[in-house]
């Protein structure tokens, strides 16, 4: 406090002149018009752009929250799309009767961990049995096919991505529903698969979409990359293809997890018929 007084003497006539000046903007701005509304338009000028930085801040504090918020939409809106329904049709007489049957439901879940540049690539998302995740899931994004899930917790999963040596799903092109097989190329590209084993009268073309063909994991039609590059498997039977990937797996934030309603039966059908063979 002494040091404090000793400061305010030693430089009283600075303070004094502050004082004074102050004051005598504020009478000058207080009783006149025009100086009046200037000082109050540049306040708000200043204001304004603070706020608007503060804004700015805040919305970037709140990302998370609004990319969650927008995932949870996604999935609902998934959930309700035509293709996640099975329609059971009877026709008796010229007369249907149409039950559309929730088929697929999709969990959205948050990626917390990722690689790309081994030989078997994994995610890890925040979801697990709890939440209703099981092994053999299939997991998709917003941009396309990412993979299925292989290990599950209580509380998380793992994913084996499309990025990987074992890792092979069911495909077609979607302009003729010609089908073959997606899986990694030998070249271990991120952003490069092959299109497997598709007829030689496909006559496929560069540029065209490959989708899932919906007899595995997933709902027809879901994207996974279109044709960069045609070549034909040794003996000329069928056709390989480099697809160029429409997920950048390095960028994967939020999935959901296909929950085909319908697939224990499925599969369990089929594992029957093929004893029976």
């Amino acid at each position: 406090m002494r040091n404090l007084l000793i400061f305010i003497t030693k430089y009283n006539a600075f303070f004094l002149f502050l004082i004074f000046e102050v004051a005598a903007l504020l009478i000058y701005v207080k009783y006149n018009s025009f100086q009046k509304a200037t000082f109050i338009t540049s306040s708000n000028e200043v204001t304004g752009s603070l706020y608007a930085r503060m804004s700015e801040f805040n919305s970037y504090l709140s990302l998370r929250d609004v990319n969650d918020s927008l995932a949870r939409e996604n999935g609902r809106l998934r959930n309700q799309l035509k293709s996640s329904f099975y329609v059971d049709s009877v026709s008796k007489r010229k007369v249907t009767d149409t039950i559309y049957k929730q088929q697929y439901e999709y969990i959205v879940c948050r990626v917390i961990n990722n690689s790309v540049n081994r030989s078997n690539n994994y995610l890890t998302i925040n979801k697990g049995a709890k939440q209703g995740i099981v092994k053999g899931f299939g997991v998709i994004c917003n941009l396309g096919l990412v993979g299925k899930v292989v290990f599950v917790s209580d509380h998380f999963s793992v994913i084996q991505s499309l990025l990987h040596k074992d890792s092979q799903f069911s495909a077609m092109l979607a302009t003729n529903k010609e089908i073959g097989s997606i899986e990694w190329g030998d070249e271990l590209d991120p952003h490069k698969g092959v299109l497997k084993d598709v007829s030689n009268n496909a006559q496929p073309k560069i540029g065209d979409l490959v989708v899932t063909s919906g007899y595995s994991l997933f709902p027809e039609g879901i994207p996974i990359g279109k044709i960069s590059n045609l070549h034909t498997k040794a003996g000329g039977a069928s056709l390989n293809m480099e697809v160029t990937l429409s997920v950048d797996f390095s960028k994967l934030q939020y999935v959901d997890v296909v929950d085909n309603r319908f697939g224990k039966e499925q599969e369990g059908l089929e594992a029957q018929q093929k004893k029976n063979e």
